[in-house]
Parts: C-alpha cells; sequence; structure tokens
C-alpha cells in the first residue's frame, strides 16, 4: 500500500497528534509525557492497528496528550485512511 504525507488528531489534552508517510518497515517515533508509563503499550496500539490496515511500510511521528486506546485506534486509523485514500469503512 502506497501512502503519502498525512495528519490527524490535535493536541488537545487526552488526544494525540499522528503524523503518517512513506517508510521502510513500521517506525513509530512516539513522544509522550506518559511515555515511562505507557509507551510500549502505545506503541502497541499504533502497531497493531496499521498491521489490521494493511500497512507494512509507513513512518508515525505521534504526539500523545494521555490519549485512550480507543482514540489511539481512531486518530491511527485516521490518518491511514487520509494517506492510503483506502476506504475502511466500505465493504
Amino acid at each position: 500500500m502506497e501512502l503519502k504525507e498525512a495528519v490527524a488528531g490535535t493536541l488537545e489534552s487526552g488526544d494525540m497528534l499522528v503524523r503518517i508517510g512513506p517508510g521502510e518497515g513500521l517506525q513509530v517515533e512516539l513522544q509522550s509525557s506518559v511515555e515511562a508509563q505507557f509507551g510500549r503499550r502505545i506503541r502497541a496500539v499504533i502497531r497493531e492497528t496499521l498491521e489490521g490496515l494493511g500497512v507494512e511500510n509507513a513512518t508515525v511521528r505521534v504526539v500523545d496528550k494521555g490519549a485512550l486506546d480507543c482514540t489511539i485506534r481512531a486518530r491511527v486509523t485516521a490518518a491511514a485512511v487520509r494517506a492510503s485514500g483506502k476506504d475502511v469503512w466500505k465493504d
């Protein structure tokens, strides 16, 4: 799946800003005030979401402001859909 640069989310509390673009393999760069406590889980949710969407090659830059797993999935999905043009909500 080819990707272009795309962004989803905000820098508001409880949200995250996700930037996605072309890359080799899945590279996740995370900036979070709770990285020490939850960084491993945040990265796992990002990777699981992208792999579920069929994204194998991407660079993902994330600025987390305390997002819950459901928000992480939503923001990563929105960024991937915008980057790929693939509508994951249609059959």
